[in-house]
């Protein structure tokens, strides 16, 4: 729903607090508002919101902006001020039930009957809240119009609040009762949760402020808000619960991973269902596959393509992909050369000839007969060695569920689980912090600086040329500092003399002493390649940081190493969080346009990602004739 001038809502508990925030913030946009609460603080409120209203309007026969003194625990009076509202305004689109209370007595030091204490504070935070939703759904139904329901709950009501367990349960009741109402969308009313931790507000006051400095102090009035209105505006939001912290900004929970645990129908098969597949896929006799057989930085020079014959029948364990997209990665020259494995060079060298890729996307062509859970047809996603090759087998744990398999969903195995888990495991990501990202228009850059501002960060990035830089501004980077225009150590200095808070860090050498001069007390940098150290001569060589140890002990930094193979077991989950965001559309996805078909054009691809050029993923379409198959459906 698109917030503008002219619609109507009505807010419980109006009179202060997250309340007053948001009747004010939807005054701002010229909405009009009725505002429920037991507290005569509300009439000023009104007139201050009404104030801002009146600026979008003239000569209206009606208040702007209405206060109505009421009871939430008596349903005589919460129907009277519905009955009010429509009556005034001519429908309801958006209702907001805020109100809420704590207990005052811990409730088995309590003598009385609760009427008060605990049993008040159940009616008002839990069973209010059922009856202005089930009195907002009524109004909307009548009117036959499309509405929003927001009930605010809170962090408390996803993990225990020790201090007050009455408001805990009742906030519980509140995430699990708008949940359970996502359904609703079918008829227009989207009805979701807000979770905020703490907030100053009247209630927030009398918490422990110890408890609260344990959490990183109160995060801003402005994040509840943002949340609010996205949770109006995002239309793919229904029965979803999003919480805010200080620390890790703005997520939505449960994440995918924990949902499917408790699923009828896992959400991986939900969103294969809308996918079908061509007819059938035939398997050749042999397949062209690209192979390492000499060790050497330089990719063209290490690699072949060669023809190898399909090994049937399938191991029962294992799969057969029909691989249609491959990513191409700056590591590809390590795997060359043979860096990620162990062992002396003759411990390398006696596994070659051995298969070359890291990632790629395509369509189960055949299973093993032990595979139970996948089936010929579903489009799925590797992260194994092999993927620069036409067809490969691996066994079916390595198998990635996915919604579609193409070009942007490759985007988001390397290069976006990189970004996502690094920032979430290395990084430690909160909100409200400075984020410098390097080399950000690359295949990962583009997603750490998307999710970083997604998260509630002010997003620094570096890169090379106006294309990038066009490229960063339109993902919402709040400073490009293109090196070809600008010196990257005097725009720190002079723009950010606190110094950053996170760097995400994929260029090494120069750029990396840079960066940790760069970083704030408490900054925490982590490295997640050293792409200008994987060129030369000689190819990837170590370099010493003199003086490293010094620098962050003397600023209480953390320097962090980030290796995706490490953090497998997160993969999934990551995946669907990426996929969600970009199908929600809040995650755009850069595909180098410059094309690059068949297995032959692989080293190429290589070469054109370390010329510094591309912009977004570089990608190999190995199958161009199957993907304009795959384009139609």
């Amino acid at each position: 729903m698109e917030l503008k001038p002219g619609l109507s809502a009505l807010v419980t508990g109006g009179a202060s607090g997250i309340g007053k925030a948001l009747v004010l913030a939807l005054a701002s946009k010229g909405i009009f508002i009725t505002i429920i609460d037991f507290s005569d603080k509300g009439q000023e409120v009104a007139s201050l919101a009404g104030n801002q209203v009146s600026k979008f309007h003239s000569e209206l026969g009606f208040p702007p902006v209405m206060f109505i003194k009421t009871d939430v625990t008596n349903t005589n009076e919460l129907s009277a001020a519905f009955k009010k509202h429509v009556e005034t305004y001519g429908g309801l689109d958006i209702c907001i039930n805020n109100a809420g209370i704590a207990n005052p007595v811990p409730f088995n030091k309590d003598d009385t009957d609760g009427s008060k204490s605990w049993r008040l504070a159940v009616n008002v935070n839990f069973i209010a809240v059922i009856d202005c939703t089930r009195l907002a759904t009524q109004t909307m139904q009548q009117a036959k119009k499309p509405g929003v329901i927001i009930n605010v709950g809170s962090a408390s009501g996803l993990y225990p609040m020790y201090a007050d367990p009455i408001y805990s349960a009742s906030k519980g009741g509140v995430v699990m009762f708008t949940r359970s109402l996502a359904l609703y969308k079918r008829q227009g009313i989207r009805i979701n949760v807000l979770c905020p931790e703490f907030v100053q507000t009247d209630l927030s006051s009398k918490m422990d402020p110890k408890f609260i400095d344990l959490i990183g102090g109160f995060m801003p009035m402005e994040m509840v808000v943002k949340g609010a209105f996205e949770l109006i505006s995002d239309e793919t939001k229904a029965g979803s619960c999003l919480w805010i912290s200080k620390r890790r900004g703005l997520e939505y929970w449960p994440t995918p991973a924990e949902e499917a645990k408790y699923r009828v129908r896992p959400l991986t098969s939900r969103r294969k269902s809308s996918f079908k597949s061509p007819l059938s896929i035939q398997i050749p006799q042999s397949i062209e596959k690209i192979v390492v057989h000499t060790l050497n930085h330089d990719f063209r020079s290490a690699t072949s393509v060669v023809r190898a014959p399909l090994r049937f029948p399938l191991k029962p364990d294992h799969v057969l992909l029909k691989v249609i997209y491959a990513g191409v990665n700056a590591s590809d020259v390590n795997f060359s050369s043979g860096r990620y494995f162990s062992g002396d060079i003759k411990d390398i060298e006696s596994r070659l000839p051995f298969d070359a890729g890291f990632e790629g996307v395509g369509i189960i062509a055949a299973v093993g007969n032990s595979v139970k859970n996948l089936k010929p047809g579903t489009p799925a996603a590797i992260m194994t060695f092999g993927s620069y090759a036409e067809f490969t087998m691996v066994p079916s744990k390595h198998i990635l569920p996915v919604a579609r398999p193409d070009p942007e969903v490759v985007a988001m195995l390397t290069s976006g689980l990189t970004a996502s888990i690094a920032l979430e495991k290395a990084a430690q990501m909160e909100s409200g912090k400075v984020v410098l990202v390097t080399a950000a228009a690359g295949g990962t850059g583009q997603f750490a600086v998307q999710l970083a501002k997604l998260a509630g960060n002010k997003v620094v990035a570096t890169c090379g040329g106006k294309e990038k830089a066009k490229l960063l501004k339109d993902l919402g980077v709040d400073r490009v500092i293109d090196y070809k225009e600008e010196n990257i150590k005097t725009v720190l200095k002079a723009e950010f003399p606190k110094g950053v808070d996170i760097v995400y860090e994929s260029v090494g050498g120069e750029m990396f002493d840079l960066c940790l001069n760069a970083l704030a007390n408490y900054g925490r940098l982590v490295v997640i390649g050293m792409v200008s150290q994987y060129q030369g001569e000689q190819g990837w060589r170590p370099r010493n940081y003199t003086g490293l140890c010094e620098k962050i002990l003397n600023k209480s930094q953390t320097v962090a190493g980030f290796f995706l193979v490490q953090y497998a077991h997160l993969w999934q989950q990551h995946l669907d969080k990426l996929f969600h965001l970009y199908s929600s559309g809040k995650l755009k996805i850069a595909v180098d346009p410059k094309p690059f078909l068949g297995i032959n054009a692989v080293a190429d691809a290589v070469d054109y990602l370390h010329s510094g050029k591309s912009v977004g993923k570089v990608i190999v379409c190995i199958d161009p004739s199957f993907s304009q198959q795959l384009a139609k459906l």
